[in-house]
């Protein structure tokens, strides 16, 4: 199991896939809401993927937006759920946000994950709300490498 920045378009279309099936097929979202202007190889959005034996699982991306690193589009194909493969997206997305000088980032969850995000040190900042009818929360994190950490 590893994981990789996409910098090919060979890469970006297989996280497409996999948004599409985790996203669209699975869990009812719009194709139209699901892809968007930031969905391109270039400075402004990156993307991952990771890897179970060789084969591309799960995906996510990183913006920067007011200052913050926005982990977004954050899904793994169902039959490899319990392998682990979300931690290794988020570490992934952290650490990019970090190479980016970033020291918090956030995201929206959707509250059945809400549980899963707090084991890797994010916090619940909103109430429930909904984003293309699934319930989400805002959740940050403060990031702690040893590049950025400030003493206090």
């Amino acid at each position: 199991m590893n994981s990789k920045k996409i910098i090919m378009e060979e890469d970006l279309n297989a996280a497409f896939y996999i948004r599409e099936e985790v996203f669209v097929k699975e869990q009812g979202v719009p194709l139209e809401d699901e892809f968007d202007e930031f969905d391109t190889l270039n400075d402004q959005c990156k993307h991952i993927l990771v890897y179970y034996n060789e084969e591309p699982v799960g995906t996510g991306r990183l913006r920067v937006v007011d200052g913050l690193g926005k982990l977004e589009r954050i899904c793994i194909l169902e039959p490899y759920r319990k392998f682990g493969m979300g931690k290794v997206i988020i570490r992934g997305l952290e650490e990019i946000a970090e190479e980016k000088g970033v020291s918090q980032v956030k995201l929206h969850g959707q509250t059945q994950a809400e549980g899963f995000y707090k084991k890797l040190g994010y916090q619940t900042s909103s109430s429930v709300f909904m984003e293309d009818g699934i319930p989400h929360i805002l959740m940050t994190k403060k990031l702690f490498s040893g590049k950025y950490e400030k003493a206090e």
